[in-house]
């Protein structure tokens, strides 16, 4: 079986490195994109297993995206990530987690936290 391949969304790219840094040296292939725009295109290019978005993003909210990804690539398993805006953190990722999140990750996240959020959508598979 291939390697599970990752797709992060951040719109800071030193979150996409972090995470890239992580689930690469777990053994995962990993794409990055910087926004909700960029990453549909992506993803109709590129086989995705799993998306790891943020819901705070310009352009386009991570809301959006979870949404497009569920009636495109239903297959496609999603961990919504946030550190919180104008609203507490847990809020946003409700809300995420009613429009099609399968895990939630807070921001600001640990190694072992990314880890146990990936290993939850594999098992949904």
């Amino acid at each position: 079986m291939p390697p599970c391949s990752i797709l992060i969304v951040d719109d800071e790219s030193g979150i996409r490195e972090l995470l890239g840094m992580i689930l690469e040296s777990a053994g995962f292939t990993v794409v990055a994109a910087e926004d909700g725009i960029e990453a549909p295109k992506i993803m109709a290019s590129t086989h995705i297993d799993i998306v790891i978005t943020d819901l705070l993003m310009p352009e386009r909210d991570g809301i959006e995206f979870i949404t497009e990804i569920r009636q495109k690539f239903p297959d496609v398993k999603i961990v919504a990530m946030s550190g919180g805006g104008h609203i507490a953190r847990d809020s946003y990722l409700r809300i995420a987690k009613n429009f099609g999140a399968h895990c939630l990750l807070e921001k600001p996240f640990s190694q072992a936290g990314v880890m146990e959020a990936i290993e939850t959508v594999q098992k949904m598979r």
